[in-house]
């Protein structure tokens, strides 16, 4: 099934206790695409980079079923860019330097090849963007997940309402979920988000795992697994949503109970990207790699109990 992903591709500069990196590729699509691409090959990527975004990067993706006619490229000029530093508990940082350069410019435009897409996955960007590349398709895709954050609840909270009008599934954080509610209790938060249009919302929780909330009374939690070490959380949530959508989008399956799974998926493969700088453990890993993680998701749940 096909898979729309739009985002951005971008380099970032990263600072952990753990270690430091000048200048990698990341981004929002980036990451996505490479976790998805471990499920489906047929992605169609939706982005803007400038002249300097690495040919091999672009090659690789492409050998991975990854398409580029929905990604424009500004030769002369430089991609966006972000520079962070991580604090030793790695759920909070400081942002040192945000370069818009060529994403003052996104003006997203859909080729005919990217009509009838079966998926559509929009990552973190201006609400009225994600609303452009909407309003663009002529059949609307079987699901359409969106992330957000909260700059885009204080600076474009209407559009950002429009938005979610448009939408089935929504991604954000549970400090996200509670600016975005007015509600401290995470259920109480879901209910009042899920009024507003999503008909599911993902709750990310970091090292606490992932909560998905469906209807009055559906709530299923993927707990995040214990890891040795981690050394990067930058892409994290973007590589959560990329194997969940790659993994509906493999089985073309949205139900509740298949969600269920794809947030374990998603959670696993979020597992192996903090475990290294960028992107890297994506390009690494192999199936098999994944599967065996799977196992351990589920020895970590997996219990009996006996009352009597």
């Amino acid at each position: 099934m096909s898979l729309l992903i739009a985002g951005t591709m971008a380099f970032d500069a990263i600072e952990t206790p753990f270690g430091k990196t000048d200048k990698i590729v990341g981004g929002s699509a980036t990451y996505a695409a490479w976790s998805a691409s471990h499920f489906t090959n047929e992605i169609k990527q939706i982005s803007i980079i400038g002249g300097d975004f690495p040919q091999d990067e672009i090659d690789a993706l492409k050998a991975r079923g990854v398409q580029f006619e929905g990604v424009e490229q500004k030769e002369n000029e430089k991609s966006f860019f972000w520079s962070g530093k991580y604090h030793l508990d790695m759920n909070t940082r400081d942002t040192l330097a945000t370069d818009l350069n060529v994403l003052t410019q996104f003006n997203p435009q859909l080729p005919d090849s990217y009509q009838n897409a079966d998926y559509l996955m929009l990552g973190n960007l201006m609400p009225s963007l994600q609303k452009q590349i909407i309003t663009q398709l002529k059949v609307k895709p079987k699901l359409i997940i969106m992330d957000t954050m909260n700059f885009w609840m204080d600076t474009a909270l209407d559009d950002l309402k429009e938005v979610m009008t448009m939408i089935d599934v929504l991604m954000v954080n549970d400090s996200e979920a509670r600016q975005l509610s007015g509600e401290y209790s995470l259920v109480k938060a879901a209910q009042k988000i899920m009024q507003m249009g999503p008909k599911y919302l993902i709750i990310k929780k970091g090292e606490h795992g992932a909560l998905l909330f469906h209807e009055h009374n559906q709530v299923f939690f993927a707990p995040a697994l214990p890891l040795d070490d981690v050394f990067d959380p930058t892409g994290a949530g973007d590589t959560f949503a990329g194997g969940f959508i790659g993994h509906i989008a493999r089985t073309n399956d949205i139900s509740y109970d298949n969600m269920k799974t794809a947030i374990i998926i998603g959670s696993a493969m979020a597992s192996f990207v903090v475990e290294s700088f960028g992107t890297q453990k994506l390009k690494e890993i192999t199936h098999e790699n994944i599967s065996k993680r799977l196992n351990r998701f589920i020895d970590l749940v997996n219990f009996d109990i006996k009352l009597s």
